[in-house]
């Protein structure tokens, strides 16, 4: 939740996605399971910084913020993440 409040008024909305559907991405930090992933405790790591994905859909969080979902076909899930946590790999 503290990763929110660091953003304070910013709106990602007002701009288009970052990302778009099926651009292969890599992830830019470690993202842990806030109990919201099923099948996995809470705090386990579910993406390590480094791993790669394809984006395959793009959604939105508080009308604030683009969550992109990453499926990292090496893992054998999807995960969604902000534009922030991801690069693109050309």
């Amino acid at each position: 939740m503290g990763d929110l409040q660091r953003d304070g008024d910013r709106v990602e909305l007002v701009s288009a996605p970052v990302f778009d559907y099926g651009q292969k991405v890599r992830s830019r930090k470690y993202v842990r399971n806030d109990g919201t992933f099923p099948g996995k405790e809470v705090g386990e790591v579910l993406v390590h910084k480094g791993d790669v994905g394809y984006i395959t859909s793009i959604g939105t969080f508080l009308q604030q913020f683009y969550i992109y979902g990453v499926d990292f076909y090496e893992l054998g899930y999807r995960v969604g993440m902000r534009g922030k946590e991801l690069e693109l790999i050309d």
